[in-house]
């Protein structure tokens, strides 16, 4: 079993920035990929990006390719979330997941409990 708890969340104007940090504890965390989602109101749940095992490879959404950065810390099971550029349209639950393939993002299958992140114009 693994459990996910995001922190970071809150409130941030455009064009500012936000960290987001997840812990992951469970059985064996360090062989699971790592990855961020977010659902806004009225829409789908939303890959971000995801990050191997080791770190050496991550994936990312086009929407947020070049403004948000994820990395992981194997020493202490964290993974985080740096957003830059935030814009209005990035105002969502942010949610942490843990899978076995960084690069199928539909294979995710551990959930963190949901962190709001609201961007004001």
């Amino acid at each position: 079993q693994v459990q996910l708890v995001e922190s970071g969340g809150g409130l941030v104007q455009a064009g500012g920035s936000l960290n987001l940090s997840c812990a992951a504890s469970g059985h064996l965390i360090h062989t699971y990929a790592l990855a961020w989602f977010r659902r806004a109101p009225g829409q789908e749940r939303q890959f971000i990006g995801s990050i191997s095992r080791g770190g050496g490879s991550t994936y990312y959404a086009d929407s947020v390719k070049g403004r948000f950065t994820i990395s992981r810390d194997n020493a202490v099971n964290t993974v985080h979330l740096q957003m830059r550029s935030l814009k209005p349209e990035d105002t969502a639950v942010y949610y942490c997941a843990a899978g076995p393939n960084a690069r199928a993002s539909r294979t995710f299958n551990f959930w963190g409990q949901g962190i709001q992140v609201t961007v004001s114009a």
